[in-house]
């Protein structure tokens, strides 16, 4: 496909977004999210402020849920182990915070194990946390939605990306015809389905699944020795299984074009390209990023090699890892769609998850929607 550069994508002005982190709750109900995923198990617990939520807790930690299942089909007994003992540390800061509200999912892990009824089972007996298996497709509307914050009013075409441990999600969504102030609200009731009767006229053209995320797209190449030549041959692979995406074929449009990008390698190549020796979300959510900037930055972890990028402490040890082929993916995708400009979402699941639960109870308005605390 012959690269096109959009004429209209110039940069898109950064939402508000206030800190974020654990608090003190004050008053209200508490409502919790947690994303079992096939890296990592992470959770929030928040309080609705107006169309907004405030973070009170956050749990998060590197389970390798997925671990060996390209192998053997199979969720591991060491990786259940890790998992249920996360999943206590959630069950007692639940009961800490005594949450009543909470939705609590496991994704392509869980969906591929052939012993994934057992894990659910040995979960309730061991925490007792109601637990619950999503589809890809909730599992894409939730990181859509948890996104319309970030969607600028000049968007006419946008896409969503979720680069998820075991699987990517992408999501292309028309707005042209959504009155620019409605976009965001819009896109919020795309949480019910995918189905433009329900959405105020956004329309999602088409979404994907990618069975490959950053750990299972790393385990189909693990036996390539060299460093480069393993990135190119995931780029490939990973191109390859977009071929049924309606969008591949058709290309960026020549204007109003917005990609967002939530996942931690995004946010992992934002905080290297702006130098952070500390994470902070304030600087990392709501970011916008040249592919430039971007290439740049994948670049330089390239030239690190494994060990480089394992004693840079922007990357982190528990991400050194896997950022290379999430990095693949990001690549690929900058490519593809070509556009000046991505869009860094410190945000995903969870926080999809806990507008779906806020809204449904009343306990937040879309009349604005102008980020998350």
């Amino acid at each position: 496909m012959a690269p096109r550069r959009p004429a209209g994508a110039d940069a898109f002005p950064t939402p508000k977004v206030e800190p974020s982190g654990t608090r003190q709750s004050e008053s209200g109900p508490l409502y919790a999210a947690l994303d079992l995923g096939t890296n990592s198990c992470r959770m929030l617990i928040a309080r609705p402020t107006g169309s907004q939520f405030q973070v009170i807790d956050s749990f998060s930690k590197p389970v390798q849920l997925g671990h060996g299942l390209e192998a053997s089909g199979r969720l591991s007994r060491a990786s259940m182990s890790r998992t249920v003992h996360a999943l206590q540390v959630c069950r007692r800061k639940l009961e800490t915070h005594n949450v009543k509200h909470m939705r609590l999912v496991a994704t392509e892990a869980c969906r591929r194990a052939r012993n994934s009824r057992d894990f659910m089972r040995m979960i309730r007996r061991d925490t007792g946390l109601p637990i619950e298996i999503i589809g890809a497709e909730e599992e894409a509307r939730l990181a859509v939605i948890s996104c319309a914050p970030l969607v600028n009013q000049r968007t006419d075409q946008l896409l969503v990306v979720d680069i998820g441990g075991g699987s990517t999600e992408l999501v292309w969504i028309d707005l042209s015809e959504v009155d620019p102030r409605e976009r965001s609200r819009a896109i919020m009731k795309l949480g019910n389905g995918f189905s433009s009767s329900q959405s105020d006229g956004a329309r999602v053209v088409d979404w994907i699944s990618v069975p490959l995320g950053v750990a299972t797209l790393r385990d189909q190449f693990a036996d390539v020795m060299d460093d480069a030549g393993r990135f190119a041959l995931m780029s490939w692979y990973f191109e390859e299984m977009l071929a049924d995406f309606a969008p591949y074929a058709a290309g960026a449009p020549d204007r109003g074009f917005q990609i967002i990008g939530t996942s931690g390698t995004v946010t992992t190549v934002a905080a290297s390209h702006l130098g952070l020796k500390r994470y902070d979300r304030t600087k990392v959510d709501g970011l916008t990023m040249t592919t430039a900037q971007i290439d740049a930055v994948i670049q330089r972890y390239l030239a690190l090699g494994p060990e480089g990028r394992r004693a840079d402490p922007r990357i982190g040890r528990e991400r050194h890892a896997l950022i290379m082929s999430g990095a693949a993916i990001l690549q690929t995708l900058m490519r593809i769609w070509p556009t000046r400009r991505l869009s860094v979402a410190d945000r995903g699941l969870r926080e999809g998850l806990l507008y779906a639960q806020m809204v449904r109870d009343g306990a937040i308005t879309d009349d604005e929607l102008n980020g998350v605390t």
